[in-house]
């Protein structure tokens, strides 16, 4: 089993890039039966060398130019899917919306499932009882979890080409991921902090302050 660090690369622009070897350990040097396993699996499964060649065609395409969602719509479309799914949060509701509609403009066939479809109690999944929130107001919002595997399920029975993640929680979108049937993509990563914009807090001050505290609160702990 190695042990890979491709992000210590000493070069911001990695020579994986053109096909050269980097850092001592990268995994072009101390595994090579490992990549060419990978080159057989694009040759061998036509699904997955589709994907790949459409992928690239659409990175190419729409370079700087297209939001994510162009970039998905144009992928569909290369692959000649008609049927999406939509998998999102409650809280994201608005923005499932949005995308539906856009999605639909374009001529796509869509089906929701909201994360709460099924009233699952958190306590049928051991949620303990502290963690099951409330509101401002003290009214309690959280005794229903999220339902990914419904969901993922759901979409299954509706037979979609593509799943589309609008901001299901972290871990619950491993759920839905594992028991979808159809491919999944994430259009919208949750993150309530940053209006869901989770790579902002990289490189600015007030997100190193964030996690330089969280961390030494840790250590302390």
């Amino acid at each position: 089993m190695g042990k890979y660090t491709c992000h210590l690369s000493k070069s911001n622009i990695a020579p994986c890039v053109f096909n050269r070897p980097g850092i001592e350990n990268c995994p072009m040097r101390i595994a090579p039966e490992i990549l060419e396993e990978a080159k057989k699996i694009y040759k061998d499964d036509e699904e997955i060398k589709v994907i790949t060649k459409n992928a690239s065609i659409v990175e190419a395409a729409g370079y700087i130019k297209w939001p994510r969602l162009k970039d998905t719509i144009e992928f569909a479309k290369l692959q000649g899917y008609s049927k999406l799914g939509i998998a999102f949060c409650v809280g994201l509701t608005n923005e499932a919306k949005e995308v539906a509609n856009i999605l639909e403009r374009y001529g796509f066939d869509v089906t929701s499932i909201c994360c709460k479809t099924g009233g699952l109690s958190k306590s049928d999944v051991g949620v303990p009882k502290e963690y099951e929130m409330k509101s401002k107001t003290g009214y309690m919002i959280g005794t229903v979890t999220c339902n990914p595997v419904a969901q993922a399920l759901l979409l299954n029975d509706a037979k979609t080409d593509m799943n589309i993640i609008v901001g299901l929680c972290v871990g619950h979108d491993i759920s839905f991921t594992k028991y979808s049937n159809a491919p999944v993509t994430t259009l919208i990563a949750k993150d309530r902090m940053t209006q869901h914009a989770p790579a902002s807090v990289l490189f600015t001050h007030y997100g190193k302050s964030f996690f330089s505290e969280d961390i030494r609160n840790q250590k302390k702990n």
